[in-house]
């Protein structure tokens, strides 16, 4: 993921974060929906495809602009265990795009100190792939930069039902008694239990729903959403996605609003 890989608006403007945003309250970890890459390539009269490689040219410019603002964890949904339903060719795609990402941007994101994590169900997956995704995992462990979440044949319902079960087990083997189970106790099973919860939960192309996505997780993020499709996000729509973000009153139940992370 060199400079010259990226779109001319992607690289660094020289901008310090402080020129641009309240640094204090840059939210620790954000999430984003990548939703609309079918609706740019329609208005454009291109295959969906070609929306979803105009896609992968976005995630490019969002990561870079994550750690130039000061983000800490970035989610992102790359693909859903409901998407398998889609069109066999257009998954066949999507496989193929997941590939050549890691293959020919592992390496930069290790070097800038990207650590990647894998969030999802991995039983059933093609064995390349898994390979694939545990190789990005392993190689950048012990990174201390940004830490990029993918979630992959991720559902939300799904990951809190895994966790249901790994506690069921625990309980049925008595090493856990009933009277344990805790909403700590399900956090901590969860795929994303070594990260903080998001802060802020960004949905490109206008629409305004979860999707099954981070939905345990989500209880107390707050929620952006933006008409821009997905191809066509860039650092100015993440930044006032995150501006909006700074003008929220955060009070996690209580009466005490907490802003920033």
């Amino acid at each position: 993921m060199s400079e010259a890989e990226l779109p001319q608006n992607a690289k660094s403007s020289g901008v310090k974060p402080s020129d641009t945003l309240s640094t204090p309250a840059v939210p620790r970890h954000v999430a984003i929906i990548m939703d609309g890459n079918g609706r740019w390539a329609a208005a454009r009269g291109l295959p969906r495809v070609e929306g979803h490689r105009r896609g992968v040219e976005a995630l490019r410019r969002t990561i870079r602009a994550a750690g130039e603002i000061g983000i800490k964890v970035i989610t992102i949904f790359s693909f859903s265990s409901e998407n398998w339903s889609r069109p066999a060719a257009e998954v066949g795609e999507l496989m193929g795009l997941l590939r050549r990402f890691i293959r020919n941007d592992l390496a930069e994101l290790h070097k800038s100190g990207v650590r990647v994590r894998v969030i999802g169900e991995r039983e059933g997956l093609e064995a390349d792939i898994g390979r694939l995704l545990i190789e990005a995992e392993e190689l950048t462990k012990d990174n201390t930069g940004l830490t990029l979440v993918v979630a992959f044949n991720y559902g939300a319902r799904q990951e809190i039902a895994r966790a249901a079960r790994r506690a069921a087990e625990a309980v049925a083997q008595g090493r856990l008694k009933p009277e344990d189970v805790t909403v700590e106790t399900i956090g901590g099973l969860l795929d994303s239990a070594d990260l903080p919860d998001p802060d802020l939960i960004i949905r490109t192309s206008g629409e305004q729903r979860l999707s099954n996505f981070l939905l345990w997780q989500s209880a107390y993020s707050e929620l952006v959403f933006v008409p821009t499709n997905w191809p066509d996000f860039d650092r100015a729509v993440l930044e006032s996605a995150i501006r909006e973000y700074q003008q929220r009153e955060r009070r996690f139940g209580g009466l005490t609003a907490k802003t920033g992370s």
